[in-house]
């Protein structure tokens, strides 16, 4: 584990106990005490999440929205202050360098929160997309820490160390908040298909978050590390870079048309937009749910199948704790409805499977 990066929060993931793995080039906790369990505390009550590994880059100066405009599939132009969007950014071909949450903090400050893999990717293209804009973009990811309490007590908890309203905090929103004493960005965002908050603090004050969470919460929260935010976001059906998302891979291959359409008619000069656009009229992939017979998970890699013919392949897979079952999504070559009999090739046995609407999973 020598030579991997370090959050502000190891030494004490190392203190609970956690299993720490290498993530991309980060050393972080994969479980604590079961991975099983940290899912199910998610479902019902709330989880802790160290997320320090992910990218914080801030696009600021007079035309840093018009820079996102030109460099992602988002209308920045048109976020009002405090809003947040999902979007992606693409290569020249069309291909999905990253998957982003773009928060706009300011009339001319946005926070642009990119995976660990990419971070470093997605910092060059936006520095080299800027040019020529007057804005400045900047890798801040060593200066903050990022802690998400996520789960349907997860408000309750957090407001108790909050002065501040959070149910003034709706979906997809961001605001500055005083938290013990810190100037903290708090956003209702998340990747666990539950209500959730993910908390940006000052990486010398992470320690003290996440004490004064854990003992907010007692009982009802738990530390979960990245095994359970895996079959968290697998059940809620959002995809994953490197599984569903890929280089090779545009954004009507994920199911993501929404993305292109909205900025192709509002931003004409965004990079990559012509190819998106004439990849709008080609066939494309499509990305499909599966509810899988038996006990036995339909991992990465295996080949979904309609009568012995090979249809596509499964990106994630795993037994779904929520659900009891094992569930996966795949990426086929054609148009498939929900109800269509398939199988998964599971190490050489065919296996039934069921194809069903995304997500598996949905909070009431």
């Amino acid at each position: 584990m020598s030579g991997l990066r370090k959050t502000t929060l190891t030494e004490l993931h190392e203190q609970l106990g956690a299993k720490l793995v290498d993530f991309a080039g980060w050393s972080m906790p994969v479980w604590y005490d079961g991975a099983t369990e940290e899912h199910l505390a998610v479902r019902s009550s709330a989880g802790l999440f160290d997320l320090g590994h992910m990218g914080e880059l801030f696009v600021r100066g007079p035309a840093a929205a018009a820079a996102l405009d030109h460099a992602l599939l988002v209308h920045a132009s048109a976020m009002p202050v405090g809003r947040a969007r999902y979007t992606m950014i693409c290569d020249a071909r069309g291909g999905i360098i990253d998957d982003l949450i773009t928060y706009r903090l300011g009339a001319d400050e946005f926070l642009v929160v990119a995976n660990a893999s990419n971070a470093t990717a997605v910092f060059d293209e936006l520095v080299a997309r800027s040019a020529g804009f007057d804005a400045v973009v900047t890798d801040e990811t060593d200066d903050w820490a990022l802690i998400a309490i996520q789960g349907p007590e997860s408000a309750e908890i957090l407001q108790t160390v909050v002065s501040d309203d959070l149910s003034a905090i709706r979906y997809y929103r961001i605001d500055r908040l005083r938290l013990l004493g810190e100037d903290t960005m708090v956003a209702r965002t998340g990747y666990t298909g539950e209500d959730g908050f993910e908390l940006f603090v000052r990486a010398d004050a992470a320690i003290d978050v996440w004490d004064a969470l854990t003992s907010a919460g007692g009982e009802r929260v738990r530390p979960c590390g990245l095994a359970a935010r895996d079959t968290l976001r697998l059940e809620a059906g959002m995809p994953l870079y490197g599984n569903e998302l890929t280089i090779d891979t545009t954004p009507f291959d994920v199911g993501a048309a929404r993305l292109v359409a909205a900025d192709a008619v509002d931003v004409p000069d965004h990079v990559g937009r012509q190819e998106l656009l004439a990849a709008a009229e080609r066939p494309h992939q499509q990305l499909i749910g599966l509810l899988v017979d038996g006990r036995r998970p339909a991992r990465a890699g295996y080949s979904v199948r309609r009568d012995g013919v090979d249809l596509g392949v499964v990106t994630s897979g795993a037994l779904s704790p929520t659900l009891g079952r094992p569930i996966a999504m795949a990426r086929v070559g054609e148009a498939v409805a929900a109800g269509t009999a398939l199988h998964v090739d599971v190490r050489g046995t065919p296996v039934a499977a069921t194809v069903v609407d995304l997500p598996f999973y949905q909070r009431s």
